[in-house]
């Protein structure tokens, strides 16, 4: 069942005030269209959507279109606990590896010179803390009743890569609509290598799209990607066990749809895959 929609108030105060209001599938079912705007409840701060209505006016991608937040008629970037963002065209298509993770490149690049911002710091939710974990702000020690965490985490080791603001969610967020170019939503800022975002593209498709070990031929370029894809399968493990979804229902037609990803990922690091 979807949520339900955004009132007339809040259409009136992003502009669409006559507009119907359609639900979108995806996410976490609460997105609504109205005309050529996405409404959802606002799950980010005001300073994060603040920003990232800042940040969305200035940066333009090659060859990547991005849904920009949107403000209201006053300026404000929350309304009645409401968000609002550009309605962009197209669909998640799985398969589409090697571009998305083109995609995050190209993204990344314009993202380069931002300055990292204070909001970061703050978040506290069941992503953020996966994310820490991840890259041992949080050990990993404390959540050893993780399926495969102790392992992953095991086979850690420090990586030389420069950080910079990333999306990082990007597996069902590529968009396509040919001919025009693939259109980026929903961002999930973090301060991490560009290497780990492609790594959490490849860590989904390989749990949850059916993807074998040919997908690595998408991110052979990337020096050390064996230690990115354990950081990934960390943040998507510690993040599914918060959330409860430890028994992989979600996934592919196997008792545990890490166990291939995990096996892959240790042997990349080790430099043993064949």
């Amino acid at each position: 069942m979807p949520s339900l929609p955004p009132p007339p108030g809040v259409l009136t105060a992003f502009g669409v005030p006559d507009a119907p209001s359609v639900p979108l599938a995806g996410g976490q079912g609460t997105s609504w269209r109205a005309g050529d705007t996405v409404f959802k409840p606002a799950d980010q701060s005001v300073p994060e959507l603040q920003w990232l209505a800042d940040v969305y006016s200035a940066v333009r991608p090659e060859g990547v279109r991005i849904a920009r937040q949107r403000r209201s008629v006053t300026g404000a970037v929350c309304v009645g606990g409401w968000s609002a963002t550009d309605y962009v065209t197209g669909l998640h298509v799985s398969g589409r590896w090697s571009e998305t993770i083109a995609v995050s490149e190209r993204f990344h690049a314009a993202m380069a010179s931002l300055t990292r911002p204070a909001f970061l710091d703050t978040r506290d939710n069941r992503w953020t803390t996966a994310d820490r974990v991840a890259w041992g702000e949080i050990p990993a020690d404390r959540f050893g009743q993780v399926p495969h965490l102790p392992q992953l985490a095991a086979a850690i080791r420090p990586v030389r890569a420069h950080s910079q603001l990333i999306h990082g969610d990007l597996g069902g967020n590529v968009l396509f609509d040919e001919p025009r170019p693939p259109a980026l939503i929903d961002f999930s800022p973090y301060w991490r290598p560009t290497a780990y975002a492609c790594a959490i593209v490849v860590a989904d498709a390989l749990v949850w799209e059916g993807a074998d070990a040919g997908i690595l031929m998408a991110v052979s370029h990337i020096d050390d990607f064996g230690q990115f894809l354990l950081r990934a399968l960390i943040f998507r493990t510690v993040t599914d066990w918060l959330g409860g979804q430890t028994d992989g229902a979600s996934g592919p037609s196997q008792d545990d749809p890490y166990a291939p990803a995990v096996n892959i990922a240790c042997q990349l690091a080790t430099d043993t895959i064949s």
